[in-house]
This record gives structure tokens, sequence and C-alpha cells, in this order.
């Protein structure tokens, strides 16, 4: 039944016609703690952020969508809020510091509250080591993979102290383990964010707040321009479960590690990945 979701949304997210309320109702509910809780998931206007805002909304969850394309952060809250999901939207550049603030601000002001925060939004460009531009574009990603989900975190966690309970999940990759080919620095802040949920899941783990990544490998999202069906077909066959992973899995383990199950869970990157950092050689060309 989950194949069939993520496909579903897939077909939402690549333009062809699917109706967004079937495949909402399609997805089943499994976390009744999540009723009224309110979520900040950054990058939520698509993509992957948005398959997670899906499955947390469908979980009963007030939503905080978030990006920097003012039609498509309109287009994904008209969605939501015609599925009867409380939704608010903020456009927040990150590479902004005052944006990083504002996005917080915005929400403790609507909400008053914040029960999870998913730091899902990050600039994926990644270049040669030798690119001329290389240091300037370090400096963005450095803004907006590392520096928001820390300030973002770090104002969650005052927020969670007061109640003595949320979580924070940070959207890492696989790349932070194991690196792309021409993967700098994208892959570098990725490592960046695996070692900032294992010192901040110690530092707040007796104030009852609970920190976790997850690591997707190939997921099928919205490209830009659009992805070759074959090149992906191909791309696949080098998986141990040969086919993409979607944004509605990714979704299913972070409603997973926000929920009351995961309750002794804490410092840990979860990749899900279809078996992709498991494998030293794709299947057919063994090392």
């Amino acid at each position: 039944m989950l194949q069939v979701q993520a496909l579903a949304f897939y077909l939402i997210s690549s333009g062809d016609h699917v109706d967004i309320a079937t495949v909402f109702e399609s997805i089943r509910p499994r976390y009744p703690e999540f009723k009224d809780q309110v979520a900040l998931i950054t990058g939520s206007s698509r993509g992957i952020g948005k398959g997670i805002a899906l499955r947390l909304s469908r979980e009963g969850m007030k939503i905080v969508v978030h990006g920097i394309n003012q039609q498509e952060i309109d287009t994904t809250t008209q969605e939501f809020q015609s599925l009867g999901v409380e939704t608010i939207s903020v456009n927040a550049n990150f590479s902004v510091a005052e944006d990083v603030e504002r996005l917080f601000k915005t929400t403790l002001d609507h909400f008053g509250r914040l029960d999870l925060l998913v730091n899902n939004a990050a600039d994926l460009f990644r270049y040669h080591f030798f690119d001329p531009n290389a240091e300037k574009r370090l400096d963005v990603q450095l803004a907006v993979n590392i520096r928001a989900p820390y300030i973002l975190a770090m104002r969650a966690a005052e927020i969670m102290r007061a109640s003595k309970r949320g979580t924070i999940i940070n959207i890492s990759s696989v790349g932070g383990f194991r690196a792309h080919w021409e993967g700098l620095p994208y892959d570098m802040t990725k490592g960046a964010i695996d070692a900032m949920t294992r010192a901040m899941a110690l530092d707040l783990a007796q104030e009852g707040i609970r920190i976790n990544a997850i690591a997707p490998g190939a997921i099928d999202v919205e490209r830009v321009p659009p992805a070759n069906p074959e090149q992906m077909r191909e791309i696949a066959k080098r998986l141990p479960i040969p086919r993409f992973g979607t944004t509605l899995e990714i979704g299913a383990a972070v409603a997973f590690l926000a929920s009351e199950d995961a309750s002794y869970i804490t410092g840990q990157v979860i990749y899900v990945d279809g078996g992709l950092t498991t494998q030293l050689s794709p299947p057919g060309t063994p090392v």
C-alpha cells in the first residue's frame, strides 16, 4: 500500500494529474499522540520535505510550510489547507541569518508551541573541487546546510525544555557517510549534520528532547530539468532494492522517529537508502 501511496505522490510532484486528497486519505495514521501537535518542516514546499509534511499532516499535526519559491509555497499551502490541515507558510532564505530567526518567530507567534522540528532544507549543489567559485558556494552551503539547522535546533530546544518533551529530526544524506563523486562541499556539510545530531542528542537527552537524523539514498523527487526515465531505471538497477525510494517513505521514517514508539532512540543516523550504503559495489560488479 505504501508504494502505491508514494507513487501517487510522486505523480503529483511531477505535474501529472492525481488528486492529492486521494493520496492523503490512503495514508493510514499510526500515531494518535500527534494530533494537534505542531511540526515545522524546513524545505517543505516541495520534494522530500513535502512528503514529510503530507505524512505528518495525515497524523493530525499542524504544519509550518517553508520554502524559498513563493509559487511553490502557495501551491503546497493551498493543497494542505484544502485537506483541512491547519497550515501556515513562511518564505525564508537560509543564506540570510535574519530569515532563520524570522521563520522560528513566525511559527511561535502563530501556534504558540513547537513539538517537532524537521531540518530538511539544504542547498544541494555539488561541484568539482577546483571550481573557481568554490569558496563562494561553500559560504552558502555552510549557512544553509549547517548554520540554519544548528540555530533552529537551538531555538527549538529552548522551547521544548519548558515541557521536557520534543523531537528534532535532521535530514542528512548517504553522502555524509560515503562520498559522492564531486560531492564537495555538500557531503562535508551532511557529515557535520551527523556529528551535530550526536552531540546535541547527548546535551539534551536529560531534558526530554530526542534528536535523530535520517539519511536518504536515491529518492524519487521532482527534478529540474525533469529526470530521464531510462537513466533512472539504470540507476535503480545498482541498488539492492532496485528502485528509487519515495518522499512518503522518508515521511514514514520521520513519523516513527518522532513517535512514542521511538522513545528510546536518540543520537542515531537512520539510513533510508534501499541498502545503498550496505554494499561494496553495485550488483553484478563485485570488487
